[in-house]
């Protein structure tokens, strides 16, 4: 590479990097911040950044939510259900949909649809807890109660939205077998 290429070089990909600087400022293509894993009875705290005992009082619910379905999505269900036991206030629509979820994962699904149904009495407008309870419709064979959990989906986020496609398939996958 000759001088003169980096020269020209140079400017272009300073032009770049700006463009692609504003372009995530501006929110375009915002890309997820991934949180650390915390080692078992320690939880991630938006606030301090770090990992904390779960026992913290400066830890707020939000946070202990939110976390409490990570652990479930990574399939440590008891743990999950441990830390949303800690929660000031445990009956919020997030927290009883992550409950539902953890129990259902469980193989608990009748008390999974129950915390569900307390969720969406809270938040009937919640897609992701009408997901969850449509999916745990077909677990029971009730592709007909999932099938309108589907038509409540499409009122709130209509087609498109992760949760209608993902309670479809769901539907789908349930009537091929």
């Amino acid at each position: 590479m000759t001088i003169r290429s980096v020269m020209f070089a140079a400017p272009l990909v300073l032009v770049a990097a700006m463009f692609s600087h504003s372009a995530l400022a501006s929110g375009d293509e915002e890309a997820p911040v991934q949180k650390p894993e915390c080692p078992k009875g320690q939880v991630w705290d938006s606030k301090t950044q770090k990992c904390v005992l779960q026992t913290s009082t400066l830890l707020p619910d939000a946070d202990r939510t939110d976390y409490a379905y990570r652990l479930a999505r990574d399939g440590r269900y008891e743990e999950a259900l441990t830390l949303l036991d800690t929660l000031k206030q445990p009956n919020t629509a997030k927290a009883l949909n992550y409950r539902g979820y953890a129990t259902r994962k469980l193989g608990r699904t009748d008390e999974g649809i129950g915390y569900y149904l307390q969720s969406v009495k809270l938040d009937p407008r919640y897609a992701q807890v009408r997901e969850y309870l449509g999916e745990a419709y077909v677990i029971q064979g009730r592709v007909d109660l999932a099938q309108e959990q589907l038509q409540q989906i499409k009122t709130i986020c209509g087609t498109s939205c992760e949760e209608y496609r993902d309670l479809a398939e769901a539907i789908n996958d349930s009537t091929k077998t």
